[in-house]
């Protein structure tokens, strides 16, 4: 069989490259290349889609973490609940503005964090609750955003791999207080390199953000806050603009890939291979396609052996990582999220991956786990 990659953006840019080519160059021949008419197009044209007040685009994905962080005023030694098993980005906002990030686990059969786990990693010092997305998987949110109310804990949701996302038939990105957002290349709604944006529905949040993001001014030469220099770039912009018109498509081919392999693996759970379960409320965005499996390094190895790429979210979670030594944590300190970086298998999924090749996957999947 040939070889079938991970991710294939050249199959996704292919088919609007004129589109695409236009928008670069309407933006080189307008001579503005920070801020300006077209970043300010894609930002109402994003929230549009997000169902959100207000969008602010950023330089990226970690940039949106942070500065939502900080527009929401946490403080050093401030206590933020992030996820135990997720990319390390979320918790590098968390540090980086020297608070404490505070590891809950997923459920139990799930990849996201719930209220009552949350509920219980509450102190005095808690002052923002960031759940993930996790895969494009919505997090149930109103017993989250009720909870938070009750305490008065800010919500700022990390939508990194969520595009397009539904939650109880409503867009991911207007639900908290904010909403951080990462364009890095390989997302649904990806730029051409990197980029990222927070949405909200609070109009003095976005006034903050939109001066935290650069140099902590409204107007030139004047600076009212310490700031920061992170700004989508106009061209990355244009290019989003385009690609925001197809990404409900694409979804959809998502959507139709992630079935193929629900219904392929819905009888091989007693081999061990567990997939995704959605609640009825969830619309997930299917940014990847993540099977949970003990012998995952021996099928890891072995599909790649029959021409499938496949890649590991996340072989060793942020506790485990050198950088977070510090902290304390030791093997064992979050048993869900160390066994879920054990077993978990992201398998391919992006728009232009034809339903053959989905099948082929699936067969050499089934193949190699039912061998034994």
């Amino acid at each position: 069989m040939k070889s079938i990659p991970f991710l294939n953006l050249s199959t996704i840019h292919d088919s609007i490259s004129e589109d695409l080519n236009s928008a670069f160059e309407r933006v080189v021949k307008s001579g503005t290349y920070i801020l300006g008419s077209e970043l300010e197009a894609f930002e109402r044209e994003f929230a549009d889609f997000c169902e959100a007040g207000y969008s602010i685009g950023l330089g990226n994905g970690l940039d949106a973490l942070r500065i939502g962080l900080i527009a929401l005023g946490v403080q050093p030694g401030d206590e933020v609940i992030v996820p135990s098993h997720t990319f390390i980005a979320t918790w590098l906002a968390v540090t980086e503005c020297k608070a404490i990030p505070v590891p809950v686990e997923p459920e139990d059969g799930s990849f996201t964090i719930s209220a009552q786990a949350i509920e219980k990693a509450i102190t005095s010092r808690t002052r923002v609750i960031i759940p993930v997305h996790l895969y494009g998987q919505p997090v149930d949110l109103d017993p989250i955003l009720a909870l938070a109310f009750r305490h008065g804990i800010k919500v700022l949701e990390d939508a990194a791999q969520a595009h397009g996302a539904r939650y109880k038939g409503r867009r991911v990105g207007g639900h908290g207080d904010a909403v951080a957002w990462s364009f890095y290349p390989g997302k649904n709604l990806g730029a051409f390199g990197d980029g990222g944006a927070l949405t909200t529905n609070d109009l003095s949040l976005a006034e903050s953000i939109r001066m935290l993001r650069n140099y902590g001014s409204r107007q030139k030469y004047e600076h009212e806050i310490e700031g920061f220099n992170s700004r989508l770039d106009p061209l990355q912009a244009s290019l989003l603009r385009v690609k925001l018109r197809h990404l409900d498509h694409w979804n959809k081919q998502r959507l139709e890939i992630a079935n193929v392999y629900l219904e392929k693996f819905s009888k091989f759970s007693k081999y061990g291979l567990l997939v995704p379960t959605l609640p009825s409320w969830s619309e997930s965005a299917w940014h990847l396609f993540v099977v949970k499996f003990g012998k995952r390094d021996q099928l890891h190895r072995l599909l790649s052996e029959a021409g499938v790429c496949t890649l590991i979210h996340y072989p060793k979670p942020p506790h485990l990582q050198k950088a977070y030594a510090r902290l304390g944590f030791k093997l064992g300190s979050f048993p869900v999220a160390e066994k879920l970086s054990n077993e978990v298998l992201s398998l391919p999924i992006y728009p232009g991956l034809s339903l053959h090749k989905v099948n082929k996957i699936s067969q050499c999947v089934i193949e190699i786990i039912t061998k034994d």
